[in-house]
C-alpha cells in the first residue's frame, strides 16, 4: 500500500485535522502526558462520525504507569474493547507485559479474542521490554497487525539500529512502525535506513486558549503546574509536510 502515517491525535479536534492533513489513520488517546490512555465513550463516537477518510484506532490503556496489570484492569481494557468496537474503530492498540519484562502472551490474547476483526496494534509497552526480539516472536505469533516502537530508545531516530534488525526480523509477519520523534526533518532517514513503511507521530503546535479572564494562582493539576491557557493540536500543514 506504499507509506502510511498514523497520528497520534489526542482529541477528537486532533483527529479531526489529522484528516484533514492527509493522515491515513489515528490513534485517538487521552493522558497523553501520561503516554495514552483510553479516550472517553464520546469521543470515540465523535471521531468516528466525524472521520470519513482516516482509519480510527483507539488505544486500549487504563492507566498511566507501567504495563503489569490486575485481574480488574483487564476487565476494564476489555470492555474498553468493546465498547471501542461497538463505536465503530476500525483497530485498538494494546500491550501487556509480565514482571519479569517479558510480553504477557495469554492477557494479550484473551484481549486479542475481544479485538477479533478489528486491526491491532502492540504499542510502545513493547519498547520497554526484556527481549525484543522474543517479544517480535511472541506478538507475531499471536497475530497482532503492528508493532509501535521507538525501537528501545528515547527516539525513533535514535533507535534506528533495532529498528531495522526488527524489520527485517519481521519479514512481513508483522508491521514495525516507528514513533516516538518522527516528524518531517527524519521520516526520510528513518523509512531509508529501517525500510519501514508505516509511521507514528503527533505532528502538534501549540493553540492559545480564547479565555479572557485567567486566574493564574491556580492549577487543574494541583502541584504539576502547566499551561491552562493553551493546548497542542495535530496540525494539519505538519500532516501535509511530513507526507
Amino acid at each position: 500500500m506504499g507509506r502510511l502515517i498514523e497520528i497520534c491525535a489526542n482529541s477528537v479536534e486532533s483527529a479531526v485535522k489529522a484528516q484533514e492533513g492527509g493522515a491515513y489513520r489515528v490513534e485517538l488517546c487521552a493522558g497523553i502526558p501520561e503516554g495514552g490512555t483510553t479516550p472517553s465513550y464520546g469521543e470515540i463516537v465523535t471521531a468516528r462520525k466525524l472521520l470519513t477518510t482516516t482509519r480510527l484506532h483507539v488505544i486500549i490503556r487504563p492507566r498511566g504507569g507501567d504495563f503489569l496489570y490486575s485481574p480488574m484492569e483487564e476487565e476494564i481494557m476489555t470492555h474498553d474493547i468493546d465498547v471501542a468496537r461497538q463505536a465503530g474503530a476500525d483497530g485498538v492498540v494494546i500491550g501487556c507485559l509480565k514482571a519479569d519484562g517479558s510480553v504477557d502472551v495469554e492477557m494479550t490474547a484473551r484481549l486479542m479474542s475481544h479485538a477479533a476483526g478489528m486491526s491491532v496494534t502492540f504499542h510502545r509497552a513493547f519498547d520497554v521490554c526484556r527481549d525484543p526480539f522474543e517479544a517480535l516472536e511472541q506478538i507475531a505469533a499471536l497475530g497482532v497487525n503492528r508493532i509501535l516502537t521507538s525501537g528501545q530508545e528515547a527516539t525513533a531516530e535514535l533507535g534506528i539500529p533495532l529498528l531495522r534488525q526488527l524489520v527485517e526480523r519481521a519479514a512481513g509477519r508483522v508491521i514495525i512502525m516507528p514513533g516516538c520523534g518522527v516528524n518531517a526533518s527524519n521520516i526520510a532517514k528513518i523509512e531509508a535506513e529501517t525500510g519501514a513503511r508505516e509511521f507514528h507521530l503527533s505532528a502538534r503546535s501549540r493553540v492559545a486558549s480564547d479565555m479572557a479572564y485567567r486566574n493564574g494562582r491556580v492549577s487543574m493539576g494541583g502541584t504539576v503546574c502547566i499551561d491552562e491557557y493553551s493546548r497542542e493540536v495535530t496540525d494539519p500543514e505538519k500532516v501535509r509536510g511530513v507526507l
